[in-house]
C-alpha cells in the first residue's frame, strides 16, 4: 500500500497543469479524539500541498462535531460554494447516506472515506482501511494466544459500517476458539466513554483475561479505569490504529499491551488526492482503495513508531 501512496503522490505533482475552476469540498470530523485529530491534521496538510500544486483547484475544509452539522455542512457546500466534488468521511453512515447520495444524483464527484455508507454504490471512489482485516488481526491474536476459555470483553465504536465490519471480522476469527465474550458495548471511541464502561466492567466481571478495543482512544480509557482499579496485570488490552503512545507501550515491553492492528489516518491524503487527480481527468480514481491491516508485535514496533506524528 506505501507503494501506491506514493504513486497516487507523484501522480499529482506530474499530471498538474492550467485547470478549470474546480470546487472540492472536505468533510470530517472534529479533532474530538486522537485518530480524528490525526485525520484533521493530514487533512490540512494535503491541502495546503495540492493548493500550490493546482493553483487554481479549490478546497473548502469543514470539520464536525456531529451528524447533524455534517448535513448541514453539505448542503452549504452545495449551495454557496457550488463543490464539483466531495470528499467525506461520514460522522455516522446512516444519517449521512441521503444526503450523500442527493449530491452524487446531482453530477457532483463524491468519494467517501473510511465509513461506509448504508446504501451501496452512491460513491465515485471509496478509500478505507480493511475493517474486517481490522477486527479480524485481533481476533485472530487472541485465538492463537489465549486459554481455552477465556473471558473477553469488546469496546465497539460509534455505531457505523466500519465498527460493524471491525466486530464481524473479531467474532469470526475467534468463533470456535473456545474464548467467551462476557459483555460487548458501544465506546463510541472515546476515551471518558471507554473509561467508564470499563469501570463498570470491572465492577460486575471479577475474572477478565483480555479487553478488545475497536480503537487506540477507548483502549486509553479502558487502560486508565484497569490502573485506577488496581486490576494492572490481569488482563491484556488489545485496541488499534497505531496510536503513538500504544506503540510505545509494544516496543517497550509493556505485558498489558502486547500487541496492536494499524488503521492509519492518512489515508484522508490519500483520498484527497486521489479525487483531485480523478477530477481534473487526469487518469481514472474511480472504484475502491482498501489498506489492510498489520499487526504491530514487539518485534516489528520500532517500524511504526513515529516521533513527530500527531498521534
Amino acid at each position: 500500500m506505501t507503494k501506491i501512496l506514493i504513486a497516487t503522490t507523484a501522480l499529482v505533482g506530474a499530471l498538474a497543469g492550467p485547470l478549470s475552476a474546480e470546487t472540492i469540498g472536505v468533510s470530517i470530523p472534529a479533532a474530538t479524539h486522537g485518530w480524528a485529530g490525526a485525520l484533521n491534521f493530514h487533512a490540512e496538510r494535503t491541502i495546503a500541498h495540492l493548493e500550490e500544486v493546482y493553483p487554481d483547484l479549490d478546497f473548502v475544509l469543514a470539520t464536525t462535531p456531529d451528524s447533524a452539522t455534517q448535513v448541514s455542512d453539505l448542503e452549504d457546500m452545495v449551495a454557496t460554494r457550488g463543490i464539483d466534488a466531495l470528499v467525506v468521511l461520514p460522522f455516522e453512515s446512516e444519517p449521512l447516506t441521503g444526503p450523500i447520495q442527493r449530491i452524487a444524483e446531482s453530477g457532483t464527484w463524491v468519494t467517501v472515506v473510511d465509513r461506509g455508507l448504508s446504501v451501496e454504490g452512491i460513491e465515485t471512489l471509496y478509500v478505507a482501511g480493511d475493517n474486517d482485516s481490522f477486527g479480524r488481526t485481533a481476533g485472530q491474536y487472541f485465538a492463537d494466544t489465549l486459554d481455552d476459555g477465556a473471558k473477553v470483553v469488546v469496546m465497539r465504536g460509534i455505531p457505523s459500517t466500519v465498527d460493524n465490519e471491525r466486530v464481524a471480522g473479531f467474532e469470526e476469527a475467534i468463533d470456535g476458539s473456545g474464548i467467551e465474550v462476557l459483555a460487548m458495548d458501544h465506546g463510541n471511541w472515546n476515551r471518558d466513554t471507554a473509561f467508564t464502561l470499563m469501570q463498570d466492567w470491572l465492577s460486575r466481571f471479577p475474572q477478565i483475561d483480555a479487553v478488545w478495543a475497536a480503537d487506540d482512544d477507548m483502549a486509553v480509557g479502558a487502560l486508565a479505569a484497569i490502573e485506577q482499579a488496581g486490576r494492572t496485570g490481569e488482563m491484556i488490552v488489545v485496541g488499534g490504529a497505531g496510536m503513538k503512545e500504544m506503540v510505545d507501550r509494544i516496543r517497550n515491553g509493556d505485558a498489558t499491551v502486547p500487541v496492536n492492528v494499524t488503521y492509519p489516518p492518512s489515508m484522508i491524503s490519500t483520498a484527497i488526492e486521489m479525487t483531485a487527480v480523478g477530477v481534473t481527468g487526469a487518469a481514472p480514481m474511480s472504484g475502491e482503495f482498501i489498506i489492510a491491516s498489520e499487526l504491530i508485535t514487539p518485534e516489528n514496533a520500532a517500524d511504526y513508531y513515529f516521533e513527530d506524528s500527531p498521534y
